[in-house]
């Protein structure tokens, strides 16, 4: 537990220091490209990865597991043993080295072919310098953004093969490998190539930029797409298209005219015509298969062509290159959705294009702490995390009569490819933004209750809950203050996410956690004369000649008092729970409670147990894990999500904490506020050698 919580720490302190950004990309599974290379060029060989075998493992788990018929006759080959002279790239990477192969895959593959047009996000995800030639150790790296964080991926060149071609995405070029090379990379970070297999090409264009999505439905697309898509390519974005499928049998069907059900396109450009005396809106749209076109009007080899000035048709038509151009009108007649990826300001270096501005919020929904469930869940809802957003200033819109602040809003959920494996998948999430009151507005930045939530409605929310990795919505809100509560639909359900928030002008913005604090009762002056008759004869009994209770003393006289109460559910109190309580009230070291020292003790414990009845409010002997946090409310203790979660991690069986695991906690909790305040320096901090440390937390 202790290596989990400082490698949290370590982590964040590193991510304020710079660590994560592109220019200072983590090294996945901590492997360093630079050394590991070095090693194989002295030692004369070249690089295979432990971390991502040539073995079944790395193909799949289900439809390509070890035993399926897919996965047999598959051999791993470096591209030397594929083709006599492997080149990196051929004539640099461009949209035709994308091809799909025996994988579904294809949103990925769309969201590659974009990349190709941007070559400064080339060269963020494809690092240059890497060939066959001068430095070749068979091992090679590539860069993604994960989650807030850029991570850089080593791979080695083994590549999976059947009878001698490559099995998955290839190049146009035979002996050209980068395209392959970087969906390996990309299997690895996701755990298999299986694990690729379904998506939506929005997940690739942001792991490849960092940036943040929009989808649109094109049967309610607004009056300005066409605008709004032009201005996305001149800034660089990433543009995807698709046809929904009605039915699995629809799935990559081809139409009359060529164009692939459930299949991610690539959008690469729009350009107005003129044709016979009116402007024609065209889309250029590239099919990953690098084949299989659009007949239809505009299409390579129609004759529309023919009316077309031949300095204006210049270059424009490539034929059976996989790319094709439509009309507008056509475009919005054949394919269901578009998906766009806006830039972030850390992506956009040069002052050529307007930049967002961009907040990032990180936080975890843990059973029994902070996984609320939505709206519909009130007596959970108000434990998700929440984030305040301030928006400052109205957009420089003079179109617009209204004065508001646009912003997108984008929730992404951690890791749900990798848990796959595991029987594990998206859980259906989503978002909701509540206007915070005046009154709250210059207050303590602490986390509302559910009263707050019960007497009020949102303002503004995600466009609906659903099971993808992200949810992301364009909203247009007056300046004020705003409450942003993510959460999955269901409560209970675990996962990491990160909150993103792109503006178009300044925001503040922080998380509404509740400050850490204790308000903890002097000890009580007592002396042996304020001790009741009756009390002092039961300790003399329990005690012995040696009026002294140890903690095996103290286990049997607890676990006979609760077997009294038959209220409370309770598997009784352990020796390390009567530990921690001696521990607190101990003041000579002994190890052992004297008669004072129990009766502060046993004042404690009654003082507790009816907190704990007041709270355990269905009557069950224990508390859920909401119940909880307003019992350690009442008891003085206020804390935030994280030590929450600590808490129900500890503490919890699934969401219930009984009698005696309630009891251990509040000593802990308050044994542990109180060594600290006696260490602590003016600044609020506190400083420990080693052997101290050990000290503090050994007899904690």
């Amino acid at each position: 537990m202790f290596m989990g919580v400082s490698g949290r720490v370590q982590r964040e302190r590193l991510r304020q220091e710079g660590m994560g950004s592109h220019g200072q990309a983590v090294a996945f599974l901590r492997q360093d490209f630079q050394g590991l290379r070095e090693e194989c060029q002295q030692d004369g060989a070249l690089f295979l990865d432990p971390q991502f075998p040539a073995a079944p493992t790395s193909i799949g788990y289900k439809e390509l597991g070890p035993h399926t018929d897919k996965a047999q006759g598959i051999e791993w080959k470096r591209p030397g043993e594929l083709v006599s002279d492997p080149q990196f790239t051929v004539g640099g990477a461009t949209r035709t080295d994308v091809c799909q192969g025996a994988l579904g895959d294809c949103w990925l593959l769309a969201a590659i072919a974009s990349l190709t047009l941007n070559e400064e996000l080339m060269q963020r995800v494809v690092p240059p310098g890497q060939d066959f030639n001068t430095q070749y150790s068979g091992i090679f790296h590539f860069q993604f953004w994960q989650f807030g964080e850029w991570v850089d991926v080593v791979i080695d060149d083994r590549l999976p093969s059947r009878d001698g071609e490559l099995l998955f995405v290839h190049s146009a070029e035979r002996g050209e490998f980068w395209s392959a090379l970087l969906e390996k990379a990309y299997a690895k970070l996701n755990g298999s190539y299986e694990a690729l297999s379904g998506g939506s090409t929005t997940e690739g264009f942001e792991d490849f930029t960092g940036g943040v999505a929009e989808l649109y439905e094109l049967k309610n697309s607004p009056r300005n797409l066409y605008t709004v898509m032009r201005k996305a390519l001149e800034r660089g974005s990433l543009l995807g298209c698709s046809i929904d499928i009605t039915s699995a049998f629809d799935m990559e069907a081809v139409t009359f005219k060529k164009l692939v059900k459930g299949h991610a396109y690539s959008v690469t450009g729009v350009k107005e015509v003129n044709y016979r005396g009116r402007v024609e809106r065209l889309i250029r749209i590239r099919n990953p298969w690098g084949q299989v076109e659009w007949t239809g009007a505009w299409s390579d080899s129609s004759s529309e062509w023919d009316a077309i000035d031949p300095e204006e048709r210049e270059g424009m038509v490539q034929m059976e290159d996989g790319e094709f151009w439509m009309s507008w009108g056509e475009f919005l007649r054949q394919f269901s959705r578009l998906e766009i990826c806006n830039l972030g300001p850390e992506t956009l270096q040069d002052d050529r294009h307007l930049k967002w501005q961009s907040t990032t919020f990180r936080g975890s929904w843990r059973r029994g702490s902070t996984a609320g469930g939505c709206r519909n869940h009130p007596a959970t809802f108000w434990i998700n995390p929440q984030f305040r957003l301030t928006l400052c200033e109205e957009d420089d819109d003079p179109d617009d009569p209204e004065q508001s602040c646009s912003f997108l809003c984008a929730l992404m959920q951690k890791d749900r490819r990798r848990a796959r494996r595991k029987g594990g998948d998206m859980h259906t999430i989503g978002f909701a933004l509540y206007p915070l009151p005046e009154e709250l507005s210059g207050g303590p930045q602490v986390h509302l209750r559910k009263d707050f939530f019960l007497s009020r409605s949102s303002c503004a929310r995600s466009d609906s809950f659903i099971n993808m990795r992200e949810v992301s919505s364009r909203l247009s809100l007056p300046p004020g203050d705003y409450i942003i509560v993510p959460s999955t639909f269901e409560p209970s359900n675990e996962a990491d996410f990160v909150l993103r928030v792109f503006t178009e002008k300044h925001t503040d913005s922080q998380e509404m956690d509740d400050p850490i604090d204790a308000e903890l009762e002097d000890e009580e002056e007592m002396s042996e004369d304020d001790v009741e008759d009756g009390f002092r004869a039961m300790f003399k009994q329990l005690a012995g000649e040696d009026m002294e209770i140890s903690v095996f003393e103290l286990r049997t006289i607890l676990n006979r008092v609760l077997a009294k109460h038959q209220d409370l559910q309770t598997d009784g109190f352990t020796l390390d729970s009567c530990r921690g309580m001696i521990n607190l009230l101990d003041r000579d070291g002994s190890g052992r409670l004297g008669l004072l020292e129990f009766q502060r003790l046993w004042n404690k414990i009654r003082t507790w147990l009816g907190i704990f009845r007041n709270f355990d409010l269905d009557k069950s002997g224990t508390m859920n894990s909401y119940e909880m946090r307003l019992a350690l409310e009442t008891a003085g203790f206020k804390i935030n999500n994280r030590i929450h979660q600590a808490i129900a991690s500890r503490y919890a069986d699934g969401e219930v904490i009984d009698f005696d695991n309630f009891i251990s906690c509040l000593v802990r909790l308050a044994a542990m506020i109180r060594a600290f305040r006696s260490l602590q320096h003016d600044d609020g901090t506190m400083q420990m050698n080693l052997s101290e440390w050990l000290s503090l937390t050994m007899s904690g």
